[in-house]
Protein backbone atom coordinates (compact mmCIF):
# COMPACT_ATOMS: atom_id res chain seq x y z
CA UNK A 1 0.00 0.00 0.00
CA UNK A 2 1.20 3.51 -0.82
CA UNK A 3 2.57 5.48 2.13
CA UNK A 4 0.96 8.77 3.14
CA UNK A 5 3.63 11.43 2.74
CA UNK A 6 3.17 14.79 4.45
CA UNK A 7 5.02 18.07 4.90
CA UNK A 8 6.16 16.69 8.28
CA UNK A 9 7.58 13.33 7.12
CA UNK A 10 8.70 14.18 3.56
CA UNK A 11 12.35 14.80 4.41
CA UNK A 12 12.69 11.51 6.31
CA UNK A 13 10.63 9.25 4.00
CA UNK A 14 11.68 10.67 0.63
CA UNK A 15 14.82 12.77 0.70
CA UNK A 16 16.75 10.51 3.12
CA UNK A 17 15.52 7.22 1.64
CA UNK A 18 18.14 4.72 0.53
CA UNK A 19 15.59 3.33 -1.95
CA UNK A 20 14.06 4.98 -5.02
CA UNK A 21 10.81 6.80 -4.26
CA UNK A 22 7.70 7.38 -6.38
CA UNK A 23 5.71 10.35 -5.04
CA UNK A 24 2.18 10.91 -6.34
CA UNK A 25 0.95 14.49 -5.82
CA UNK A 26 -2.86 14.36 -5.87
CA UNK A 27 -6.12 15.79 -4.51
CA UNK A 28 -9.52 14.25 -3.75
CA UNK A 29 -11.36 16.56 -6.15
CA UNK A 30 -9.07 15.69 -9.10
CA UNK A 31 -10.62 13.26 -11.62
CA UNK A 32 -7.36 12.18 -13.30
CA UNK A 33 -5.86 11.66 -9.82
CA UNK A 34 -8.64 9.19 -9.02
CA UNK A 35 -7.85 7.34 -12.27
CA UNK A 36 -4.14 7.08 -11.44
CA UNK A 37 -4.57 6.20 -7.74
CA UNK A 38 -5.32 2.46 -8.19
CA UNK A 39 -2.31 2.18 -10.53
CA UNK A 40 -0.07 3.78 -7.91
CA UNK A 41 -1.36 1.22 -5.38
CA UNK A 42 -0.56 -1.65 -7.80
CA UNK A 43 2.96 -0.28 -8.32
CA UNK A 44 3.36 -0.03 -4.52
CA UNK A 45 2.59 -3.76 -4.21
CA UNK A 46 4.80 -4.67 -7.17
CA UNK A 47 7.83 -2.81 -5.78
CA UNK A 48 7.29 -3.57 -2.09
CA UNK A 49 10.65 -3.86 -0.32
CA UNK A 50 12.54 -2.48 -3.32
CA UNK A 51 11.16 1.07 -3.53
CA UNK A 52 8.95 3.45 -1.60
CA UNK A 53 5.67 4.49 -3.19
CA UNK A 54 3.85 7.35 -1.55
CA UNK A 55 1.13 9.93 -2.01
CA UNK A 56 1.06 13.62 -1.10
CA UNK A 57 -2.33 15.32 -0.82
CA UNK A 58 -1.56 18.78 -2.23
CA UNK A 59 -4.45 20.40 -0.33
CA UNK A 60 -3.19 19.37 3.10
CA UNK A 61 0.57 19.56 2.33
CA UNK A 62 1.21 22.90 0.62
CA UNK A 63 4.85 23.24 1.73
CA UNK A 64 6.22 20.18 -0.06
CA UNK A 65 3.97 20.82 -3.07
CA UNK A 66 5.35 24.36 -3.39
CA UNK A 67 8.94 23.15 -2.89
CA UNK A 68 8.68 21.08 -6.06
CA UNK A 69 6.58 23.62 -7.98
CA UNK A 70 3.61 21.28 -8.34
CA UNK A 71 1.13 23.20 -10.51
CA UNK A 72 -0.76 20.40 -12.24
CA UNK A 73 -2.00 17.17 -10.71
CA UNK A 74 -1.54 14.35 -10.80
CA UNK A 75 2.21 14.92 -10.87
CA UNK A 76 4.38 11.93 -10.06
CA UNK A 77 8.01 12.47 -9.14
CA UNK A 78 10.64 9.74 -9.19
CA UNK A 79 13.30 10.55 -6.59
CA UNK A 80 16.56 8.79 -5.79
CA UNK A 81 19.29 9.98 -3.47
CA UNK A 82 17.32 13.12 -2.67
CA UNK A 83 17.18 14.19 -6.34
CA UNK A 84 14.27 14.22 -8.78
CA UNK A 85 15.32 11.82 -11.53
CA UNK A 86 12.09 11.73 -13.56
CA UNK A 87 8.59 13.21 -13.64
CA UNK A 88 5.17 12.26 -15.01
CA UNK A 89 2.41 14.87 -15.27
CA UNK A 90 -1.19 13.87 -15.92
CA UNK A 91 -2.92 10.52 -16.16
CA UNK A 92 -0.74 7.65 -17.33
CA UNK A 93 -0.53 3.86 -17.40
CA UNK A 94 0.84 1.43 -14.82
CA UNK A 95 3.50 0.33 -17.33
CA UNK A 96 4.90 3.86 -17.58
CA UNK A 97 5.10 4.15 -13.79
CA UNK A 98 6.70 0.72 -13.40
CA UNK A 99 9.27 1.37 -16.15
CA UNK A 100 10.32 4.73 -14.73
CA UNK A 101 10.65 3.30 -11.21
CA UNK A 102 12.52 0.21 -12.47
CA UNK A 103 15.18 2.43 -14.04
CA UNK A 104 16.05 3.74 -10.58
CA UNK A 105 16.54 0.34 -8.92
Amino acid sequence: MAVEITDANFEQLVMKSDKPVLVDFWAEWCGPCRMVSPLVEEVAQEFEGRAIVGKVNVDSNPTVSAKFGIRNIPTILFIKGGEVKDKQVGATTKNVLSEKLSKLL
